[in-house]
């Protein structure tokens, strides 16, 4: 097989398979180098698709001759020859023996006739001479074997059977149908005796035979033989009795002594004695049983109806007359066969032996049928009536032993095939037949040299067919390889005969001689395509070019030799055909391939310039071709793999592929740069959303990819050089189109200005589609496998190496495409920010009368209407990252926004809240954009807490004030200050709040004396919602860290006060000092929806007391007191600022004393 490159068009030297590729822009200069490139790299695929379709193509029905040496044909016979052997035809046939076949005695002289191209005159001749000859005699073999189910005689329930048989003489057929009756037994009544046919017709002394007697059985065995003359094979008639022996002197022996009898005479003598024998055993029977007979049965056999084959089979048992009951059948073989086959009284029977008589009669035969069946390479050997009817009856005369005729089928049909093919699965079963009855011992003389001639001869034309075998049995017809697979069967079958063995022992060697045959058969086509192709013929470049469409051929000869006639062999002969066939052709290619490139190393090393583009893309394709026939050996033996001539051969290529990456990358740059000013931003196609240079762009990178696949340079080391200058290509390739498209669009920009361009979108795009294309590729070709594959356990310390270097160039090359991506989504956004200035700056200047969504409506509009437009011009990947930017700018323009007026309305911090909450669910698409975690963080957080606080009134942020207040508490653990342990439960008869003050523990000391003088204050909070309750104190008990006050206060308050979410007691713990102002030792607050008798039913006195730690906040810290102490005019404000910096202040008052109390707190702690 060879291939013609040239144009991005792929054309096998097959059956009709042409491939067509086609880039993405054919328009650009350079695409047919990488089409080229793409044929080239395809080639094994390209190989294996042409032979799957030489094998799946149409059927060729017409099959390639078999033709073989002449030494292997029979001669032909001359006209005598053919005269005499007619004269052996028709003597068989006047002298037939045996059933007759449907055929009579005139046709089949006619079809003789036709056999042997006789003329009607001359047949008549030698009709008149042959019936003038010495007739043939036969004889009968009978083998008495066994019997079954016979009838019981005796008191036992057994018998005693023994047979008595013979021939009846017959005059004629009518005569013969008349003494059906017939029998040997003599009656035990005298009138019985009278019935007997008359002395005349009784049989002869030399007729009767008798067996042993068998006792007590109905199942006897004799396995006894007999033979007799026939004197009339028309007439005759095989009679057998069998019967019940009673006597001591047996009716056996009594016939026994019939040879003893001379005349008529002692032939009465003899039936007297048989009398007498049977009138003693009467009398020791009853009167019941007199009439009773000892006969069990007989059977009578016409010699005419016995086939030319003989009989093996059970007959029947009948009876003698209407009277007699038998039953139960016996086993006969029977057998006709030729008396004195020596006095055969034609001229070829004194000449030549039996076998030899048959061979040429069968020889005659089958060239005549053949030619009327017409039937080449499927004539199974069938033999009309009439020639089957000749065959049989010169068997039957000459005595043939199925031995004989086995092996004479066998030579004849054999020698006829080799002229004119027959089919082999019918050879095949004369091997079997032949193997079935093969007995050495019965083989020697003529009939030895003969098999194993005709063994020798079969086994030649076989091996000259395999020298042929592409020839003779070529893969796209599939009828030539079902008949290979038969003939490789039959040879197979034929080597491991026990007769061939014993007939050949020279053919020890078989395996041996099958395989050097191979391999001259792989010797001669290998030649055949060397002068096919030329290929020592022409320049350095035109034997290069004849080369690869040389080992093209040879990787598709492989290819047949491994899909289709290895399993053959293998099957077949237990030949390994293919490790033959790949380590010959192997070795041819490989010496062509080194005496070529000895030459292109001489050349380079003169003058590398004579080394042309198109040379070294030939040079590549050897490579790749070689590579391809290579990859064939993993089907070998690992035995075999050792000794290969290709090995290594990859080292003196390795100047190729520098030179092709060279050129791969000086093409790649070459095709990009015109691809990118040919650019038009027009994706072409909805779908894709990217132009064509990007299409470019990936194309050349698949081709690399494609490139690299295919290469798997097998040294680790040249590996290695190979993947990091491939590496390096790829992302500078990938750099280069990232500046030109960059380039380009910023042309476009200051063309066009600073209205949203599609073109930047679809620069984007292509960016994108280079980067994806080449993370994939990064990944098909393993160059990163990022910390798994660097921290594999089953690498080296140089593979980790290699991998992690390769996975840092990409990751550096893709962030350098990421940050250009951000600039160019910056250029996209930036024309976006005057727009966005508009619009926030009339949010920020809308009156405080208008509704927020109707302020912020024009900041929607116009991000609705810019979404519409990047989402149908960027792909998914794109679109959220400018999402994401123009999410970052628009919360910076409301940041700065919101810093830059402090001080102003409510409504103005609820617009900009509003706002804010407006475009999270703008972006975030309910799941379909930006997700929350993305929008949500702690920038975001922040602000939009801020925005929510300064948009709330003073009441408002006090009351979330407590809100955080009571949540701080809930989720205290422990504290350093102390606890206090209180009951809260509302009375709804007396519509009024109880709080019980029980006691504190662990106090914080705060006098001089280590104790303090603690009591506590109980205030409902916020104020505003209790404006009516008064704060109420507890008394003060001296000189204790662990006050007991068991003390109830009752505010009058409604449930709907108490219900309030910020509502909440707050206890506040101080240190009573006479001299000074109190101090504060720690404050515990408890909403008042823990309260009993609001939401939960339960005795109020009963119920467990709640424990709270106390702490001691620094409200100064806290956004909302910073924003209420920005709120001067505001009097609620002023006074709630107020009076938590006078608690903090308390607070912080004794810090000295605190300091020198530290142990005692942290005892206190413990």
């Amino acid at each position: 097989m060879a291939s013609e490159i040239g144009g991005g068009v792929m054309r096998h030297r097959g059956p009709s398979t042409t491939y067509h590729f086609e880039g993405p822009a054919d328009s650009i200069d350079g695409a047919d180098f990488f089409d080229r490139m793409r044929s080239i790299l395809l080639k094994q695929e390209s190989i294996l698709h042409a032979v799957h379709c030489e094998l799946q193509g149409p059927i060729d029905i017409t099959l390639p001759p078999e033709t073989t040496d002449a030494i292997c044909i029979p001669g032909k016979p001359n006209r005598k020859e053919l005269d005499l052997l007619y004269e052996e035809a028709i003597y068989t046939v006047v002298n037939k023996v045996g059933v007759p076949f449907k055929t009579n005695e005139d046709e089949l002289f006619r079809y003789l006739q036709k056999v042997f191209k006789v003329k009607a005159e001359e047949h008549d001749i030698i009709l008149q001479s042959v019936q003038n000859l010495k007739r043939a005699r036969f004889s009968l073999k009978v083998s008495v074997m066994k019997g079954k189910d016979l009838l019981a005689k005796d008191a036992n329930g057994y018998s005693d059977p023994y047979c008595m048989l013979g021939i009846l003489l017959g005059r004629n057929r009518h005569e013969l149908e008349g003494r059906k009756e017939r029998w040997f037994s003599i009656r035990k009544q005298k009138e019985k005796m009278d019935r007997l046919p008359s002395v005349k017709d009784r049989l002869s002394e030399k007729c009767i035979q008798v067996t042993k007697v068998k006792h007590e059985t109905l199942y006897p065995v004799w396995n006894e033989h007999f033979v007799f003359e026939v004197d009339d094979v028309h007439c005759d008639l095989l009679h057998l009795d069998i019967w019940d022996h009673d006597d001591d002197v047996s009716v056996a022996e009594a016939c026994k002594k019939l040879k003893e009898v001379n005349g008529l005479k002692g032939m009465g003598r003899y039936f007297k004695q048989i009398a007498k024998s049977v009138r003693n055993n009467s009398t020791s029977a009853s009167a019941a049983d007199e009439d009773v007979d000892d006969f069990l049965g007989c059977i009578n056999i016409p010699i005419n109806e016995i086939p030319f084959g003989g009989y093996d089979r059970w007959f029947k048992l009948q009876p003698r007359s209407s009277a007699s009951k038998v039953k139960g059948e016996c086993h006969l073989i029977l057998k006709l066969f030729c008396t004195q086959v020596c006095e055969r009284d034609t001229t070829l029977s004194k000449r030549d032996s039996q076998v030899t008589l048959y061979e040429k009669l069968l020889r005659q035969i089958l060239q005549h049928e053949h030619l009327q069946k017409r039937e080449d390479y499927s004539w199974d050997g069938g033999l009309s009536e009439p020639a089957g009817a000749v065959l049989c009856y010169h068997a039957v005369q000459t005595n043939l032993s199925a031995l004989q005729l086995a092996v004479i089928r066998w030579r004849c049909y054999s020698m006829h095939h080799r002229a004119q093919p027959l089919c082999y699965s019918f050879l095949l079963d004369l091997m079997k037949t032949l193997e079935a009855e093969w007995e050495v011992s019965n083989v020697e003389g003529e009939m030895e040299t003969h098999v194993a001639e005709s063994f020798d001869l079969h086994v030649q034309h076989c091996l000259s067919l395999i020298k042929r075998l592409h020839q003779v049995f070529p893969c796209s017809n599939p009828t030539s390889i079902t008949r290979c697979e038969l003939m490789l069967r039959g040879l197979g079958h034929i080597l491991t005969m026990q007769a061939f063995k014993e007939a050949c022992p020279h053919h020890q060697e078989w395996n041996r001689e099958t395989a050097s045959v191979i391999k001259k058969s792989i010797v001669e086509w290998y030649r055949s395509m060397m002068s096919l192709y030329k290929l020592h013929q022409g320049t350095l470049k035109e034997q290069l070019r004849d080369l690869v469409l040389v080992v093209d051929a040879a990787c598709a000869h492989v290819q047949r030799a491994h899909s289709v006639y290895h399993g053959l062999f293998s099957s077949s002969l237990k030949l390994d055909f293919f490790s033959i066939s790949y380590q010959q052709l192997e070795k041819l290619v490989a010496s062509d391939m080194q005496a070529l490139m000895e030459k292109v190393c001489v050349t380079l090393k003169k003058d590398s310039s004579h080394i042309t583009q198109p040379m070294w893309e030939t040079l590549f394709e050897l490579y790749m071709s070689l590579k391809t026939l290579q990859t064939f050996r993993e089907f070998l033996p690992l035995k075999d793999m050792k000794t290969l001539a290709l090995t290594g051969f990859q080292e003196l290529f390795k100047t190729t592929i520098h030179k092709w990456l060279q050129i791969v990358y000086e093409k790649s740059c070459e095709r990009i740069h015109k691809a990118v000013e040919a650019e038009q931003f027009d994706s072409g196609c909805s779908l894709s959303k990217h132009s064509a240079s990007a299409d470019h762009v990936t194309f050349c990178f698949s081709q690399v990819q494609h490139l690299w696949l295919q290469l798997a340079w097998p040294d680790s080391s040249g590996e290695f050089i190979f993947r990091v200058r491939l590496a390096e290509d790829v992302c500078s390739v990938s750099m280069l189109y990232c500046e030109l498209i960059k380039r380009k669009i910023e042309i476009s920009i200051q063309e066009e200005g600073n209205s949203l361009s599609t073109q930047l979108c679809i620069a984007l795009n292509n960016i994108e589609h280079v980067c994806v294309f080449l993370e994939n590729m990064s990944y098909v070709l393993g160059w990163q496998k990022g910390q798994e594959a660097t921290a594999g356990a089953q690498q080296t310390d140089k593979q980790q190496q290699v991998n992690q270097a390769h996975c840092d160039h990409f990751c550096n090359t893709a962030a350098d495409l990421q940050r250009e991506v951000k600039c160019m989504i910056a250029h996209l956004t930036d024309k976006m920010l005057l727009d966005l200035k508009k619009c926030i700056l009339h949010i920020s200047l809308s009156p405080d009368s208008i509704s927020s969504a109707e302020a912020v409506s024009p900041l929607m509009k116009y991000l609705d209407d810019t979404l519409v437009i990047l989402s149908a011009s960027l792909v998914k990947k794109n679109l959220r990252r400018v999402l994401n930017g123009l999410w970052w700018l628009l919360f910076k323009l409301v940041f700065d926004t919101v810093a830059e007026n402090s001080g102003v309305s409510l409504e103005f911090y609820g617009r900009f809240h509003f706002t804010l909450e407006a475009l999270v669910d703008f972006f975030h698409a309910e799941g379909e954009g930006l997700p929350l975690e993305d929008l949500k963080n702690e920038d975001y957080k922040a602000l939009e807490k801020e925005l929510w606080l300064m948009k709330c009134s003073s009441s408002e942020l006090i009351e979330q004030y407590f809100l955080e207040k009571t949540a701080q508490q809930r989720t205290l653990r422990h504290s350093p200050y102390g606890r206090i342990s209180v009951k809260c439960y509302y009375e709804s008869q007396e519509e009024r709040l109880a709080v019980e003050v029980l006691h504190a523990s662990d106090l914080v000391a705060l006098d001089a004396n280590g104790l303090s003088d603690p009591f506590v204050i109980v205030e409902l909070c916020p104020q505003h919602l209790f404006p009516t309750s008064k704060s109420r104190r507890t008394q003060v008990k001296p000189k204790t860290l662990h006050p007991v006050f068991d003390e109830v206060f009752y505010f009058h308050v409604n449930l709907q006060q108490c219900r309030h979410r910020s509502a909440c007691v707050v206890f506040t713990v101080m240190d009573y000092d006479w001299l000074s102002a109190n101090d504060f030792a720690g404050e515990g607050t408890v909403p008042l929806s823990d309260f009993y008798g609001l939401d939960k039913p339960g005795a109020s006195r009963t119920m467990q007391p709640i424990v709270l730690l106390l702490t001691r906040p620094k409200p100064s810290a806290k956004p909302i007191m910073k924003m209420l102490e920005r709120r001067t005019r505001d009097k609620e404000a002023r006074e709630f600022v107020r009076k938590l910096k006078e608690t903090e202040r308390l607070t912080g008052g004794k810090g000295g004393l605190l300091n020198k109390m530290s142990p005692i707190l942290k005892r206190g702690q413990r």
